[in-house]
């Protein structure tokens, strides 16, 4: 090829032109027709179809969506009625009546806000299935009817154990020796007898480490959940509750309404999770039957926790605490679906060091921590002044009152700002008095405690002046009166010169232990935890000293005599 290339007058590629063709302008050029526009329909109007069905579904399905605009303002009373079912507004929100029930229904029992409802974001319908309602098409027939006959077992007649296809279930009890169940109507009769300490851990025990439980979130008890624990109830007869964010602030009111709806009995408590005894006399088959919601109600408009000016204050004073609250350090940081049960008390005991009080909440639902915030405005009480950045701010208000008593001693007088003290001490060049001591109400409170207890010696103000020789022998002598009260025991007075003889008596005789019984004398169920304490023992050990006793000088004599 490189031969060829270099040839003069020859072109390796014959296929081609060896001059493109001159272009002639006399020539026409052959004219090309335009395309075919495409044809521009106009768009054909859609047209639905009626839907025969359409006008026969029931008005409930067609409640508009919760971002929807609707706003009904309503006053306590009956909103809307069909027949013997109504929808009830008063103090505890938004409630269901139905005929033959034992109480009003709610979707939430023990999250429902203490504050009026304003107005509604629906329209007020049962989110319960009607009493007559048709099998809705799933496309495919109805089953036809079994022929099988299904044995309904009940917790007074359990299916045999070891039966094919029968569940397991949990039979009534524990009974003393000798007794045995019996129907029961009322609550009292369904617990039965209280359960003893054996009992209660017996029954608590096996669940422990167990993960079959009712977990209980940011809506509280709901009302579904009440068939759910009687589900629980038919296999065991302890049902565990986990409890977890909101409802924790307030666990007491979690376990009140637990008892009274599901009418059991809480045996056992630690921290956020609870045991529920059904009781003693406890049958499924009789069990009372709730209707289960078919879908969660929208909650009602409720008024603002957050004002422009809360109670006590102007506006500006407002601005200026949420400025100020802006740089204070919160208390605390609250995780995500976590038991808060000490926070009202670490609010409560926050109020006594500054008037200001803030809680991080950094991660949390907004739903999660403005509901914490109006339980803490109840509970402490406070007011609430700023969700921002997701922080809760409140203040402890005009009307708070410290926890502990006044103290033993003047302070030094504090220039309080326009809110009760946020700015503490006033000008720093004041000369306060060098014999006054300011401390905290905790810290005097434990003053006093020891004051009380002889382990603490209070100076009157004519011994403020005593020089340091004066002041030791005055600590030598209430250092002896102490330990004089703290060494100190009872004394057993006999009406013998000795007082041992008289027992030594009655030890022979055996009168004293004729009629002994330890049950009688202790019995089981009369101590309780808090009366129980092994700290008590350690500490008359320590008081009462060695052989000191008339049983000590019983064993005495009894040792010489070699018995």
């Amino acid at each position: 090829m490189a031969i060829l290339a270099s040839l003069p007058g020859v072109n390796p590629f014959s296929s081609l032109p060896s001059k493109p063709p001159p272009n002639d302008p006399t020539t026409p050029s052959p004219s090309t027709s335009p395309p075919i526009p495409i044809p521009k329909y106009p768009p054909k109007p859609r047209t639905t179809p009626p839907n025969p069905r359409k006008s026969q579904q029931n008005p409930a399905l067609k409640l508009p969506h919760r971002q929807t605009r609707y706003y009904k303002p309503v006053k306590p009373g009956v909103i809307s009625s069909e027949g013997d079912r109504t929808v009830l507004l008063g103090e505890s929100g938004v409630s269901y009546q139905l005929p033959g029930a034992p109480f009003e229904f709610q979707y939430s029992y023990s999250e429902t806000p203490q504050a009026k409802p304003l107005a509604i974001r629906e329209p007020a319908f049962l989110p319960f299935a009607p009493p007559t309602m048709p099998r809705p098409w799933t496309g495919k027939q109805p089953l036809k009817k079994s022929k099988k006959k299904i044995p309904l077992f009940d917790s007074f007649n359990p299916p045999p154990p070891g039966k094919k296809g029968v569940k397991f279930v949990e039979t009534p009890g524990p009974f003393p020796f000798g007794k045995y169940p019996r129907e029961a109507k009322t609550r009292e009769e369904i617990l039965g007898e209280p359960l003893k300490r054996w009992e209660i851990s017996m029954l608590v025990k096996p669940l422990l480490s167990d993960n079959r439980q009712v977990n209980l979130g940011r809506d509280g008890l709901t009302h579904n959940m009440l068939d759910l624990i009687h589900t629980h109830w038919k296999r065991r007869r302890v049902v565990k509750v986990k409890c977890k964010g909101v409802p924790t602030v307030d666990m007491d009111n979690v376990c009140r309404h637990l008892e009274e709806k599901t009418g059991g009995k809480i045996i056992h408590r630690v921290g956020g999770v609870v045991y529920l005894f059904r009781g003693r006399n406890y049958n499924y088959r009789t069990r009372p039957e709730y209707p289960l919601m078919l879908w969660k109600p929208a909650a009602p408009v409720y008024p603002k926790l957050i004002q422009e000016a809360p109670e006590g204050l102007t506006k500006d004073e407002a601005d200026e605490f949420r400025e100020k609250g802006k740089y204070l350090l919160p208390i605390c940081k609250l995780a995500k679906n976590g038991v808060y049960i000490t926070l009202v008390k670490d609010v409560r005991n926050a109020f006594e060091g500054s008037p200001l009080v803030r809680i991080d909440c950094k991660g949390m639902h907004a739903s999660d921590y403005k509901k914490i915030g109006a339980k803490l405005k109840e509970m402490v009480p406070c007011v609430l002044l700023s969700f921002d950045d997701e922080q809760i701010l409140m203040w402890r208000g005009k009307d708070w009152k410290s926890m502990y008593p006044e103290g033993l001693s003047a302070s030094v007088p504090v220039n309080l700002d326009i809110a009760g003290g946020l700015d503490g001490p006033g000008d720093p060049n004041d000369n306060p008095d060098p014999k006054i001591v300011r401390s905290s109400p905790k810290m005097i409170s434990l003053w006093e405690r020891a004051i009380e207890s002889n382990k603490a010696l209070l100076l009157d103000e004519n011994n403020l002046d005593l020089g340091p020789d004066d002041l030791l022998k005055k600590v030598e002598e209430f250092e002896g009166i102490s330990q004089a009260t703290e060494h100190s025991y009872p004394a057993l007075v006999f009406s013998s010169e000795d007082g041992t003889s008289v027992l030594m008596a009655e030890w022979e005789d055996g009168s004293q232990t004729e009629n002994y019984n330890e049950d009688d004398m202790y019995p089981e169920d009369d101590i309780t935890d808090d009366e129980y304490d092994d700290s008590d023992s350690s500490e008359l050990d320590s008081i009462v000293p060695l052989g000191s006793l008339p049983v000590d000088q019983i064993a005495e004599k009894l040792r010489r005599k070699g018995i």
